[in-house]
């Protein structure tokens, strides 16, 4: 492998002309991260997987137009590449005629605005590329924009899908500067995206590990309902416990003091449920916790107010360990939600390792319902802003691009159905990554540290909107998209904290039905003024005689009349979105019973 420092100092200097020194340094490039250089052209191009030069066809309404991609290897990346230079271009009324011509300014003085320009230019171009061979190839996952011996610039799209190419693996962490090669993990990162890119996947490890997170506190929760705690109270206990063990996990209270707590507790587990309480409540206020010795943030939120802690067996405490021993930074919200809402509600433990809707599906209704505009008008300002600081306007480039993202800040997201915040979720982390791209363009054209936190103004949790009638599933929903946005925070700014108190409780996610107000409900009775009951919908049994699926007969609910019915309110949005569950007309009354249908009829008169 060549010398990196060799490489560095080599390709330091580079400048002016990115068609002269683009394809070497690739070349050197493959030969440091130890990959294959790209094969040579042959006669039938639309067969070179991985080469320079690769040709495109652009299909337009009427017409086509061609292309060439810079380096490209289908199935794993498209790179653009741009040459900027660090020096000023001199004036060339001060030079003689001889010495101006060699003077390459290539796509601009590096830290300008013509420069940020010809990068975004490029990063749309790779976009277009991209677009171009998914006919043949598919969409590759990677797209590399290269000013050649400064920085390469990563962005990745794993759906396959062309749903939308974000910042890899986060904000902070796309921009690799060349001496950025010195570090071997960014190495391994870049070697893996020539040679097996989807294993940079985050969604295969966070699966992984979300399952068997959930699977332990379903095997802890029901071992807590045994010995006769309400589930309520066991929901509550668990939800604060991985709270807790993600916290760590981040460094929001000291990396693996809970864990070492509860070893030390693993003997003496009688002293677990003090031991929790007092650590919460500590949490709660903020302040010094006698328990871990050290002063801690204040959470709030509501999450640890008066906060109760179950008493724990050595088994149940062991489970709780393993709980906590997991990557907490690895699991993913969108998945996590379900499995924990299943975890939680006895009626839906036997589907926790049944099929959930994967992040896929639900990015292939958040990205075109919500997304798609957001980016159209991203796209719009980012022109806008771009012609401004070429007329020299920087100040009105910048204050058009924090009006944006003002707006972006404001933007509200509505499901009314949300059980426990997938879709609310995938929300949030889409527009944090846009939210990304405004900042990071705002730090090109000049916007100092110490205003890119714009004022206090961040896409957060108080955003995204869920009406939930199963109160387990919007607490869930409510904690997930806390994990999630404290998540992508660590991930954007590293360990800097963020402001206290960590939680907030927001009350937006409202626990009533979505479809159904009224003014209260009261039994309906037969004639003799017996309660009259009905199946409730949910529970099954195994016939003994057929073996099939069938209603339970004896779990039984009353049926309910509705005092005064009428349309449930739901909160002004920008978006609505969501998967709400379904019933046919057939099914209403069986599934919903008489009391229920007969007061959405009277509430939407015009349902059929």
């Amino acid at each position: 492998m060549p010398d990196i420092e060799e490489f560095i100092t080599r390709w330091a200097t580079s400048g002016g002309s990115e068609r002269a020194n683009f394809q070497t340094f690739a070349i050197e490039l493959c030969a440091l991260l130890g990959v294959p250089p790209p094969d040579p052209a042959t006669q039938d191009s639309a067969g070179d997987a991985y080469r320079f030069e690769h040709p495109v066809t652009f299909i337009h309404t009427d017409s086509q137009s061609h292309g060439f991609i810079d380096l490209y290897r289908a199935g794993h990346f498209v790179m653009e590449a741009k040459q900027g230079t660090n020096a000023p271009a001199p004036a060339a009324a001060s030079l003689p005629p001889e010495r101006t011509k060699t003077k390459r300014t290539g796509h601009g003085r590096r830290g300008t605005a013509h420069y940020a320009t010809a990068m975004i230019g490029a990063r749309n171009q790779a976009d277009t590329y991209a677009r171009a061979v998914s006919r043949d190839d598919g969409w590759p996952p990677f797209l590399l924009v290269v000013d050649v011996g400064h920085v390469i610039e990563v962005y990745a799209d794993f759906s396959g899908q062309g749903q939308g190419y974000t910042q890899f693996p986060d904000r902070r962490r796309y921009r690799i500067p060349l001496d950025g090669m010195r570090d071997a993990e960014i190495r391994e990162r870049l070697a893996l995206i020539w040679t097996s890119p989807h294993t940079l996947d985050p969604a295969r490890t966070a699966a992984r590990v979300t399952r068997a997170v959930a699977d332990r506190l379903a095997t802890l929760g029901r071992a807590l309902e045994a010995w006769g705690h309400a589930p309520d109270a066991v929901a509550h206990f668990l939800m604060r416990c991985l709270f807790t063990m993600f916290a760590e996990d981040v460094n929001l209270i000291p990396k693996g003091s809970f864990t070492e707590l509860l070893h030390r507790l693993r003997d003496r587990p009688e002293h677990a449920a003090p031991s929790f309480r007092a650590l919460w409540d500590t949490m709660n206020t903020g302040g010094f916790s006698p328990v871990l010795t050290t002063d801690l943030k204040k959470f709030n939120g509501g999450l640890f107010k008066q906060a109760e802690a179950l008493p724990l067996d050595a088994a149940q405490l062991a489970l709780l360990i393993e709980a906590a021993e997991c990557d907490w930074c690895a699991v993913e919200p969108a998945i996590f939600g379900t499995l924990l809402e299943r975890a939680l509600d006895r009626k839906q433990r036997h589907k926790l390792g049944a099929h959930y809707t994967p992040r896929a599906y639900v990015e292939r209704l958040v990205v075109p319902a919500i997304m798609d505009p957001l980016r159209a008008d991203w796209r719009n300002v980012q022109v806008a802003a771009h012609r401004l600081a070429e007329q020299g306007r920087e100040a009105a480039a910048r204050q058009l691009l924090r009006d944006f993202h003002l707006r972006l800040c404001r933007v509200r997201v509505l499901d009314p159905a949300c059980g426990s915040g997938n879709f609310l979720y995938v929300a949030l982390e889409l527009m944090k990554r846009l939210e990304g791209e405004v900042i990071s363009l705002l730090g090109e054209l000049g916007e100092s540290q110490d205003t890119l936190h714009l004022a206090g103004h961040t896409v957060d949790p108080h955003q995204f909107l869920g009406l939930e009638l199963n109160p387990w599933a919007a607490a869930v929903a409510e904690l997930v998209l806390w994990i999630g946005y404290l998540q992508w925070h660590f991930r954007t700014h590293g360990q800097a904290a963020p402001s206290e108190p960590v939680l907030r409780d927001f009350h937006n996610i409202a626990c009533h039905d979505a479809v159904l107000a009224c003014d209260g409900t009261r039994p309906r009775l037969d004639a003799a003024g017996t309660p009259v009951t009905r199946w409730d919908g949910e529970t099954r049994m195994r016939h003994p005689a057929t073996g099939q699926d069938v209603p339970d007969p004896a779990a039984q609910v009353p049926v309910l009349d509705y005092l005064n019915p009428k349309p449930a309110p739901w909160p002004r949005a920008d978006f609505i979105v969501g998967n709400p569950p379904f019933i046919g007309a057939s099914r209403l009354r069986k599934a919903l019973g008489d009391g229920y249908a007969e007061a959405l009829w009277h509430a939407y008169p015009d349902m059929p």
